[in-house]
């Protein structure tokens, strides 16, 4: 298929045509949901004609939107249901690297959750994390919030347990305090510090049922505790996830980090720019990423906006909060 333009118009004209009817229908969407989603973030004009569709646009753009909608019918084609969330990462991916194959990267299954749920990296930085994790035994995932640093982690972990990679699985948080004294909380220590597991409960029930996920956690297959009660042990044959490390000292990431035994894993996750520590007290999560990088055997993946994929709206929030802290740098150098 060739490109026509006008001499006296910027634009240029692409017809694709796709021959599977059904497919045709499941690519642009209920109502054509996904077509106008591609039209709003590329620019390009889409006009539905039978089993073609029209590209107007910008060179560029239409020859981005063609790339897009020749991979996500690939994707249909090998029985992998395309959804507007799914366009919208194939825009995201394909915008900031136009060689990059949707399939390599969607169709990596991690595992499939108790809900029949397909979990799958949906953004390079994500297929390059589950990649890492999967190679080297110690990844740290740095990022903001809604990379899907944790989730990815404990779908890799359970993975490995169901598969008999690993014989138990941790997961650690530090239980600091944000804005609530624990000494203030009612309950005995184990009550005062669960509200700081939750998130990673929530993770865990969202991908086993809850009969199996309890009577694993009964029988120590899986742990759920707060990084203060890793000291003096050895993990072997473990997957080991510490979350939300920022919050950790530095004393604290390095106790972690020396816990790791024989034929095991940690995946270490947070964000350097939400630490709840108090005042004057040093990131654990910072000071690793300075001294360990370049240590063979351990694999930084760094996380951006782009990477995402919460509401919409959390990048704009992200991006806002990033351009308040940029500020705040240029005024005080």
């Amino acid at each position: 298929m060739g490109k026509s333009a006008s001499r006296d118009s910027p634009y240029i004209s692409e017809k694709l045509t796709f021959p599977d009817p059904a497919l045709m229908q499941s690519l642009c969407g209920e109502r054509n949901a996904h077509l106008q989603l591609l039209e709003k973030k590329t620019g390009v004009s889409v006009h539905v004609r039978g089993n073609e569709l029209l590209l107007q646009g910008g060179d560029w753009e239409v020859d981005l939107a063609e790339k897009i909608l020749n991979q996500l019918y690939g994707l249909l084609k090998v029985n992998y249901p395309v959804y507007i969330n799914d366009v919208d990462y194939a825009i995201r991916i394909l915008s900031g690297d136009p060689s990059a194959d949707l399939k390599k990267i969607f169709k990596d299954e991690v595992f499939i959750s108790s809900k029949k749920t397909i979990i799958t990296p949906k953004t390079i930085n994500q297929k390059q994390y589950i990649d890492s994790i999967r190679k080297f035994d110690i990844v740290f995932g740095i990022g903001p919030a809604g990379t899907g640093k944790t989730y990815l982690a404990m779908a890799m972990a359970v993975s490995a347990l169901m598969k008999k990679e690993v014989r138990r699985v941790v997961l650690a948080r530090p239980a600091v305090e944000a804005g609530e004294h624990l000494g203030f909380l009612p309950g005995d220590l184990y009550e005062k510090v669960n509200p700081y597991l939750r998130p990673l409960y929530d993770a865990l029930h969202d991908m086993m049922d809850f009969e199996n996920a309890t009577r694993l956690l009964q029988q120590g297959v899986i742990e759920v505790a707060p990084i203060a009660f890793m000291r003096g042990r050895t993990l072997n044959d473990s997957f080991v996830i510490l979350d939300e490390a920022q919050n950790s000292t530095p004393e604290q990431m390095k106790m972690f980090l020396t816990r790791l035994g024989f034929s095991s894993k940690a995946v270490i996750t947070g964000d350097v720019t939400q630490t709840d520590l108090p005042n004057g007290i040093t990131s654990g999560l910072i000071v690793a990423k300075e001294i360990l990088k370049g240590i063979n055997g351990i694999q930084f993946v760094f996380f951006s906006r782009e990477d995402v994929i919460r509401h919409p709206l959390v990048q704009e929030i992200i991006d806002a909060y990033e351009k308040m802290e940029s500020r705040k740098r240029s005024r005080r150098e």
